[in-house]
């Protein structure tokens, strides 16, 4: 090889390796990790003009460092009315891929996710669904809507019977079932999935989401305050 070639073969290879790094380092700044007081740590993705956790939250504290309420048993879940939280089947081992279930008292202590971030309001989650594709003429509709947005928020793996999506959106979101307000029982883990919002419909009720592994669609309805549900934390505006 001659000495020129030697040298622009050698400065492509140096080229090459800053491009890479420069590009990492880029994506981490688009796409920066945010850590709980548990010391969680969890990924963020960037949905239009809106920042949300990747991950469901699992946290075992408040932001202030005030712990939140453990609650084991399907009878002592169902009747609490103060702030509350479990894991799937009351097992802990089902933290690291689903996250922890939450009442919605725990979610209106507007002190749930880490400083700069909160519980999405169901406005808030109406923007993230009508940026993928909800018409806006049905964003609020009660009940199943749109056409395959659903699809674009489900993981890629992890559901059952054929039901993962396409997570053209990041948001990555997994089957972790729910807990139900009536039994205090938890239900369908590889099925289907369900989100809070922070807002409320009632004295009673608040407004969630569900993703169906059987649906590319989203679900949106409410129900009690009593249930277990998943959380997705939203970046405060700047």
């Amino acid at each position: 090889m001659k000495k020129g070639l030697k040298i622009n073969y050698s400065l492509f290879l140096l080229t090459s390796f800053v491009l890479m790094i420069t590009s990492s380092c880029r994506k981490d700044e688009e796409n920066p990790t945010i850590t709980d007081l548990d010391g969680n740590v969890y990924k963020t993705i960037i949905i239009g003009t809106q920042v949300w956790m990747a991950e469901n939250l699992k946290t075992t504290q408040y932001n202030d460092g005030t712990p939140i309420p453990s609650i084991i048993g399907d009878a002592l879940w169902t009747a609490q009315t103060k702030p509350a939280y479990s894991w799937y089947n009351d097992d802990v081992a089902y933290k690291a891929i689903y996250g922890a279930f939450y009442n919605w008292y725990a979610v209106n202590t507007n002190n749930l996710c880490p400083t700069g971030w909160h519980v999405p309001t169901d406005a808030e989650f109406n923007t993230l669904e009508q940026y993928l594709g909800v018409p806006e003429e049905n964003i609020n509709d009660w009940g199943w809507r749109g056409t395959d947005e659903g699809s674009m928020m489900k993981n890629k793996t992890g559901w059952d019977d054929d039901g993962n999506g396409t997570n053209s959106s990041g948001f990555s979101a997994r089957p972790g079932g729910y807990r139900q307000y009536t039994s205090g029982s938890t239900y369908g883990a590889g099925v289907l999935t369900y989100f809070w919002s922070s807002s409320e419909s009632s004295s009673s009720e608040a407004w969630y989401r569900r993703l169906d592994g059987s649906d590319n669609r989203i679900y949106k309805a409410t129900t009690s305050k009593k249930g277990g549900k998943y959380v997705r934390c939203l970046q405060n505006s700047i």
